[in-house]
């Protein structure tokens, strides 16, 4: 168990240090909400469970009975909340001794700031992880596939030939995105809502979606997906591993949440023996992937 001393900040214990400097910088706009669909969650556990619905209506001769189809259960997503806490531990003698009140004070931040963090973290993940086949989700299959089972047969939500970002990759998943069909195989309504990509193609996205003309080309033909409107929204997240990995949010309903079961609580209490400081953080959420047509990509060429 880590505890905070006297020995902890040596320099902090005699006058003349100008500045403390490591333990507080400025913040990343909180990226994980625009990753993921915000909900609460008031259980051990939460399930997104799949309705395969109903298939095209057949031709019915004269005089010959109705077919009935069935409306039945497919595959069910379950995520369990976590729980993830962080404190420390400062000694009496080292809060007596401390002569900078910013070095102590900023310890709060500082907790507050790892609690962020790891949230970020964990969020991002679940996109790190999508096309890793050690994480799968309720069809036993990684987020991003070529293969996910249906009724229809399998589907995709990724590009058969990984490319990096440009404007025909671009093009390709958006196309693959609106020829979408549901596990019976009728067409549904997707439509891409954001592109989600690392801070290494940040300049690259803005160029291929804001260009009036052909980005890169000295073609005069006008630039399709942005005269269409096509990706409303770009997104960077810093928290992305792959820098050639991206991706595409769409308006799936359950594809991608985020369900909080208790907020970050900060709580601090000092041990009656020893008569150390305690403070620490807590929070519990769980995000996970319900309908896997919430989010296209390519791991990149």
């Amino acid at each position: 168990m880590a505890v905070i001393t006297t020995g902890s900040h040596p320099k902090a214990l005699w006058p003349g240090v100008y500045a403390w400097f490591g333990a507080k910088y400025d913040e990343h706009p909180q990226e994980y909400t625009k990753l993921f669909d915000i909900k609460s969650s008031s259980k051990n556990y939460e399930e997104l469970v799949e309705q395969t619905g109903f298939g095209l209506a057949p031709v019915k001769a004269e005089g010959s009975s109705t077919a009935y189809d069935s409306h039945a259960q497919g595959v069910t997503a379950r995520g369990t909340n976590v729980a993830y806490s962080l404190g420390y531990i400062v000694t009496r003698e080292e809060l007596a001794d401390n002569l900078y009140k910013d070095v102590s004070m900023q310890r709060a931040a500082s907790l507050a700031f790892s609690m962020a963090q790891t949230r970020e973290n964990v969020g991002a993940n679940i996109y790190n992880r999508a096309f890793n086949n050690s994480y799968t989700g309720g069809d036993a299959k990684e987020l991003c596939a070529t293969d996910h089972p249906s009724l229809a047969g399998n589907q995709s939500n990724e590009l058969a030939t990984a490319a990096d970002l440009s404007e025909a990759s671009i093009e390709d998943l958006t196309i693959q995105i609106m020829d979408a069909v549901n596990s019976k195989g009728l067409k549904i309504s997707l439509q891409p809502k954001s592109l989600i990509v690392p801070t290494a193609l940040v300049y690259d996205a803005q160029r291929i979606l804001k260009s009036v003309q052909q980005s890169g080309t000295a073609n005069n033909d006008v630039n399709a997906i942005n005269s269409l409107n096509v990706i409303p929204e770009v997104h960077v997240n810093h928290y992305l591993t792959d820098s050639d990995a991206w991706f595409i949010r769409t308006n799936a309903p359950s594809g991608l949440c985020w369900f909080d079961r208790e907020p970050v609580q900060f709580t601090k209490d000092e041990d009656f023996d020893t008569d150390n400081a305690k403070a620490k953080a807590y929070m519990r959420f769980i995000p996970f992937s319900g309908d896997w047509r919430g989010l296209y990509g390519t791991p990149g060429a």
